[in-house]
């Protein structure tokens, strides 16, 4: 009886838990993560200088900017083949995936342009012109505009897809660095590594709702650098990656106050949630490894080594 307990809880077992794939700038590589195990379990080489990293909408493909590659990649998922380049336009750092699962709008930082490209035809279908050092990259939930923040010009730069056209600037603190919608759509976050603040705009009108600081006490201001965000489904909650500060801030996102501030691992970048949104992984550049924060507890609990500089950081569910 106990013979056939087993076979049925192997038959009946997921062959395989959700991942984390996390880009490693400098080894030119892919770390994957075994979100059940917290282990490392594949390390998959790519092109030079992989960070940014997404998964198409049904998780068949993974894209990855291979930015001195002048390449964004496309790689089968499962075994890990690059399947094709995508044209990117140069350097390109950071994208986002519209909701067709279609167009792919790239930031390519050394050109002032954000490119479009349909992945299925693989062509470039739009250039447009924004501010130099373009960077950070959103799309709104219902796939009406894209955001692109420039870093030199400290704009985000708002894109109507319909045309591809910009239609509307506005002015962010110095070095934005990320944007993201909140999920019902009527907000834009927008991070600015050297201001030192994340701006809160209003969708509707583009005007700037709220303005959010960060101190942490035995740690100079100008280590406070935020960076990459992730929002709750909730919409209650936001992570805010600080860069050399080497925190996270909690973040109250119905009041835009700052609750706490969890120590991690040095230089933290980017971070992403597993399918639950109960773990949170974040990137830390300059200690090569991965801190997981348990997010009801909101406490660091576990550093995963990586490869070197760790950057970007995305989830792939891989059963259920």
């Amino acid at each position: 009886m106990l013979r056939l307990t087993a076979i049925l809880a192997l038959l009946t077992a997921p062959a395989t838990a959700d991942e984390i794939w996390i880009t490693n700038e400098k080894d030119d590589s892919i770390s994957v993560i075994d979100v059940a195990t917290l282990e490392v379990t594949r390390t998959i080489p790519t092109g030079e200088r992989p960070r940014g990293i997404t998964f198409s909408h049904d998780f068949s493909k993974v894209y990855i900017c291979a930015s001195d590659s002048d390449a964004v990649q496309v790689m089968d998922p499962v075994s890990g083949e690059i399947l094709h380049d995508l044209p990117s336009g140069e350097d390109p750092e950071q994208f986002v995936l519209h909701p067709d699962n279609r167009r792919l709008y790239i930031a390519n930082e050394d050109d002032a342009i954000t490119t479009v490209v349909d992945t299925d035809s693989r062509r470039v279908i739009a250039q447009i012109d924004v501010g130099i050092e373009p960077e950070g990259m959103a799309v709104s939930p219902d796939g009406k505009i894209v955001i692109t923040t420039s870093e030199t010009t400290n704009m985000a730069h708002w894109i109507d897809t319909e045309s591809e056209a910009i239609f509307a600037n506005t002015l962010v603190d110095s070095r934005p660095r990320h944007a993201e919608f909140v999920k019902d759509g009527s907000e834009l976050w927008v991070s600015s590594e050297i201001g030192g603040t994340v701006t809160v705009f209003d969708v509707a009108s583009q005007a700037e709702k709220a303005k959010i600081h960060f101190e942490i006490t035995g740690v100079h201001e100008d280590r406070i650098q935020p960076v990459g965000f992730e929002l709750t489904p909730d919409g209650k909650t936001a992570f805010v990656a600080l860069g050399p500060a080497n925190h996270v801030a909690v973040v109250n996102a119905e009041t835009w106050e700052v609750e706490e501030y969890l120590l991690v691992g040095r230089r933290v970048w980017h971070m992403a949630f597993d399918r639950e949104h109960k773990l949170l992984f974040t990137t830390n550049g300059v200690s090569g490894d991965v801190t997981v924060i348990d997010v009801e507890k909101r406490e660091p609990f576990k550093t995963i080594k990586v490869g070197r500089f760790p950057w970007g950081a995305a989830l792939r569910p891989t059963e259920g």
